[in-house]
């Protein structure tokens, strides 16, 4: 395979610009329902809310107001403020670490399926090794292969991108599992680069990770404002690492990039992470709510659907086994009935194959979720009402 290659079209993307907003019913979204700015002023203290309102539109700090590095910092256990670096969203930690990180001798190792960054990215500066997600007798129905990891670290592996609670299955790894990987990785001089997202809104919160910022030196920790706050418009994300040299390096790469992040989303998703407690137990409570709807209306239709309960986030990556193909019924419910679903093949990966069958459903959002599941559910009386397994 010859190196650097071109980045691909991000196919997930490219299928949201066409139907996120066209579609009646969007139910695969991987955000938490969202609010509007005078909901999150409500949470604020007098003083953060006076920030809001009389802020100067200037540029701000490269590395985040120190005010918000600060309440970052706060979300883990041996983070200061000088070990955050903000930036524009996840995506902007994803291509900048990559880019800081890997040189073309360089090889990393990703899981699959996974969120397309976590390979593109690395696949324009490198070799790259897929580890594809085993299908288990887990909470999830999915573990990881931490045999495959160990038999694909070669001598010039430099990076392992790991994403837990998982984008899109919903599974976690257990303290036991991460430990192994930090101890492989640490035995190697490997960077781990952790997608944490959806931290903070896992179904049982005894399922909680550590995050690998706090647990290994040459750790990353990747989050955002956008998924388990559901603040995706605020475009606030981080890295966290204890590691001074690689976050200079990639403060200085965003210089080329965003440059800074926007004044007044900085200081909105200050008030939102002082109000993390409220704001992440009203959206644990939303998507343990939505799951038993879901669950509900799968269990009217028997054999249609493969699903197994994910550990965390707001999808799950469910097999479709009812006759014709997953396509085939994701098209139908779009065309017909107006319902957003993602087929597996916009999971397809460069590195190895993605089993077939399953769709992306998110179950994050409200009214909209709602209106869906009854759009689902008339839409399987009236194609699936006679199928039996």
């Amino acid at each position: 395979m010859t190196h650097p290659r071109p980045m691909r079209d991000f196919g997930l993307e490219v299928f949201f610009s066409e139907w996120e907003f066209k579609a009646r019913h969007h139910m695969t979204a991987s955000d938490l329902e969202s609010m509007g700015v005078s909901d999150l002023l409500s949470l604020a203290a007098p003083e953060d809310r006076e920030a809001f309102e009389t802020l100067w539109l200037g540029y701000t700090e490269t590395w985040g107001a120190p005010a918000l590095r600060t309440e970052i910092a706060r979300t883990y256990e041996q983070m200061t403020p000088e070990n955050i670096l903000c930036l524009a969203g996840a995506g902007e930690g994803l291509y900048a670490v990559s880019k800081v990180l890997l040189e073309k001798e360089d090889h990393a190792i990703v899981p699959t399926p996974n969120y397309q960054s976590a390979e593109t990215i690395p696949l324009s500066i490198c070799e790259v090794t897929g580890v594809p997600l085993l299908k288990g007798d887990t909470a999830a129905g999915w573990r990881i292969d931490l045999n495959g990891i160990r038999e694909a670290i070669r001598p010039n592996t430099k990076l392992l991108s790991l994403n837990f609670p998982h984008n899109p299955t919903g599974m976690l790894i257990t303290p036991a599992e991460l430990e192994a990987l930090v101890e492989l990785c640490r035995a190697h001089g490997i960077w781990i680069l952790s997608d944490e997202v959806y931290r903070g809104v896992e179904l049982d919160p005894l399922d909680r990770m550590p995050q690998i910022a706090d647990q290994y030196e040459r750790g990353i920790s990747l989050n955002v404002m956008s998924k388990a706050y559901g603040l995706p418009g605020l475009r606030i994300g981080w890295i966290a690492a204890q590691d001074a040299t690689l976050l200079q390096k990639v403060e200085r790469y965003k210089h080329y990039l965003s440059i800074c992040n926007s004044g007044p989303s900085e200081v909105l998703a200050i008030i939102a992470l002082k109000a993390r407690v409220e704001i992440l137990e009203r959206n644990r409570a939303l998507i343990k709510k939505n799951v038993v709807a879901l669950e509900k209306l799968l269990d009217e239709f028997p054999g249609l659907i493969d699903w197994k309960r994910p550990q965390g986030g707001c999808v799950a990556f469910p097999r479709y086994t009812g006759p014709g193909d997953v396509e085939l019924f994701c098209r139908s419910l779009l065309e017909e009935s107006g319902v957003l679903l993602l087929p597996g093949s916009i999971y397809a990966s460069d590195l190895n194959e993605v089993p077939k069958g399953h769709f992306r459903i998110g179950f994050g959002r409200g009214k909209v979720f709602e209106d869906g599941l009854t759009a689902m559910r008339e839409h399987f009386r009236v194609h699936y009402a006679g199928f039996q397994i």
